[in-house]
C-alpha cells in the first residue's frame, strides 16, 4: 500500500528526490506535494505536474502525509525536522542532518517523544564503489585492513549557494565529508579514538573549507584518511586500502581498479644483491618478484538505492530496523565536531566516538 509523502525544499536535491520516487518507488510512495519558500520553485513544481502547498503550515496540517523529506539548506534542518515530528510526520532529512551533534540530539529526543521514525538520507551507502570496498573486506580476501584512504577530488574551484556560506552549514566537511565519514564509520566496527583535521579555505573570499583532510585512528588499530578537494588537478584513486596480505584500489565511481594479493605465505629473504633504480640503489624498495603476487578481480556488486526508501517504509510499518540509524548519524556529527575542533587547535583530538 502506498504511503503519502511530501518534500520540503524543492531545489536540486528536492527535485532529485521527487524524480527518484516517481521512477523507482511508485509502488511504495506517492508524492502528495512539495513546499518551498521561493514562489518560483513552487511555480516550477506546478509546471512539472506537482502540487505545491501554499505554506509550511498547510503541509504540516495535511493528515494524508505520513512521511516528509527535508531537502533545504542545512541550517533549516533542525527546526523543520522537529516541526514535522511534532505534527505527527515521519522524517527523512538530507545530510548533513544538523550543523553539530548537539542539534541532532535535540531532534532525536523529539522523535522519541513523538514516537515517529527519523532518519538521514545517507544515500552513498549504496554507491557501487563503496559497496565494492565493503564486499572485499567482508570476504577477507586480503586479510585485515590497517589503512583506508577515501577521497573525492575535483577542480571546479567553486562552492555554489549555501555550500559557501558558513551560517548555512557550508563547506566540504559538512557537504561531501559527511558522506565519506558515514561510509567509513559504517565500514569499521570500532570506536574512533583520535581525530586530526586540516581544513583549507583556498579560494578568494571563501569563508568555509573548500578543501579538507581528516585523519582518524580507531581503537582496533586501523587508521584512515578522508579527503575532499575542489582544487585538485591530478586525481588520486577514489579508494586505496592497505591490508596485511595485499592492497587494492578503486579509481573512480565506475569501479575501475586493481586488487593484488600475496601468493606465497613465506616472507621474501633479504637479498644481498642491490637493485639499481632511477632513484639510486635499494634493497628494501626493490620490485617484488612477479611470481610472489597474484592479481584478483574486484567483486561485482549491484546495489539498489531504492532500498533506502523501501527500508524507511518498512521501518514505519514496524517490519524492519532502519538501515541508517539516527545513532549512526550522531557518531558522524560527533566526528565532524571533533574535526572542526582539531583544525581550530592545530592538533589532533583524543576521543572515543
Amino acid at each position: 500500500m502506498q504511503k503519502q509523502c511530501a518534500i520540503i525544499g524543492f531545489g536540486g536535491m528536492g527535485e532529485w528526490h521527487s524524480e527518484h520516487l516517481a521512477a523507482n518507488l511508485s509502488d511504495r510512495l506517492h508524492l502528495k506535494g512539495i513546499w518551498d519558500i521561493r514562489p518560483e520553485r513552487r511555480q516550477y513544481a506546478n509546471q512539472k505536474g506537482l502540487f505545491a502547498y501554499g505554506s509550511l503550515e498547510e503541509l504540516l496540517a495535511d493528515p494524508a502525509v505520513e512521511l516528509v523529506t527535508i531537502a533545504t539548506p542545512n541550517d533549516f534542518h533542525k527546526p523543520l525536522a522537529e516541526a514535522c515530528l511534532r505534527a505527527g510526520k515521519h522524517v527523512v532529512c538530507e545530510k548533513p542532518v544538523t550543523l553539530n551533534a548537539g542539534q541532532l540530539q535535540s531532534v532525536m529526543a523529539t522523535a522519541k517523544e513523538c514516537g515517529r521514525v527519523f532518519t538521514v538520507h545517507q544515500n552513498r551507502r549504496w554507491d557501487k564503489d563503496f559497496c565494492t570496498v565493503k564486499e572485499v573486506l567482508a570476504q577477507n580476501t586480503l586479510g585485515e585492513p590497517y589503512f583506508i584512504e577515501s577521497r573525492v577530488l575535483g577542480s571546479r574551484r567553486v562552492l555554489n549557494g549555501w555550500r559557501g556560506v558558513k551560517a548555512e552549514g557550508g563547506g566540504m566537511l559538512l557537504d561531501w565529508g559527511v558522506h565519506l565519514l558515514d561510509q567509513l564509520l559504517w565500514l569499521v566496527d570500532s570506536p574512533v579514538v583520535e581525530v586530526g583535521a586540516h581544513l583549507f579555505a583556498l579560494m578568494p573570499g571563501v569563508e568555509v573549507d573548500d578543501n579538507m583532510k581528516v585523519f582518524l585512528r580507531f581503537a582496533n588499530g586501523l587508521s584512515a584518511l578522508v579527503e575532499v578537494a575542489t582544487n585538485c588537478f591530478v586525481l588520486q584513486p577514489r579508494w586505496h586500502v592497505s591490508c596485511r596480505e595485499g592492497s587494492f584500489k578503486i579509481d573512480d565511481w565506475d569501479c575501475h581498479g586493481r586488487m593484488i594479493r600475496l601468493a606465497e605465505e613465506n616472507e621474501l629473504a633479504w637479498d644481498e644483491v642491490i637493485t639499481y633504480t632511477a632513484a639510486g640503489p635499494t634493497r628494501t624498495m626493490a620490485p617484488r618478484p612477479r611470481e610472489t603476487v597474484e592479481e584478483l578481480p574486484l567483486p561485482q556488486v549491484a546495489p539498489d538505492l531504492a532500498d533506502y526508501y523501501r527500508n524507511v517504509c518498512d521501518a514505519i510499518d514496524g517490519k524492519a530496523e532502519l538501515i541508517v540509524k539516527p545513532e549512526e548519524a550522531l557518531r558522524v556529527m560527533q566526528v565532524v565536531d571533533a574535526a572542526f575542533a582539531a583544525n581550530e587547535r592545530g592538533q589532533s583530538v583524543s576521543c572515543r566516538i
